[in-house]
């Protein structure tokens, strides 16, 4: 059983390799966003995570972010998500995503994931490689 309210926090240290300039979305020196995306969603997949079965995983399926408030080089980031509900067949699971600097919060928003068998999926995946 998945429980709502459940949590997870990951945080890092923004370096050069993480900025807007470096992943092409800017050309600024700062933290970027789909860095800061991407630390949204390890969170969610690692909280959920918690509750899956062997051979079970999980994707990303939406995500609605604003990233609000630059980070320099650096500083420290953080990032939560936080488990807000589970659907009626227990497949899609729906989160509040948020991060912070040590200045204050940076981003928020929504995100949903998708409860995977794995094995299923990359087969599914991989099949598009034979059409």
């Amino acid at each position: 059983m998945i429980y709502i309210g459940t949590k997870c926090q990951l945080e890092q240290v923004v370096t050069n390799e993480l900025t807007a300039a470096a992943v092409g979305s800017g050309l600024l020196p700062v933290f970027g966003t789909p860095y800061m995306i991407g630390l949204m969603e390890n969170a969610a997949q690692s909280v959920l995570g918690m509750f899956l079965e062997e051979g079970q995983g999980s994707v990303g399926t939406e995500l609605n972010v604003k990233h609000t408030a630059p980070t320099p080089v650096g500083m420290k980031v953080w990032t939560e998500a936080e488990i807000i509900a589970v659907s009626e067949n227990g497949k899609m699971v729906d989160f509040i995503v948020k991060a912070w600097d040590e200045k204050g919060l940076i981003g928020q928003g929504t995100h949903t994931r998708a409860i995977i068998n794995n094995e299923r999926f990359l087969a599914k995946c991989n099949a598009k490689l034979d059409a």
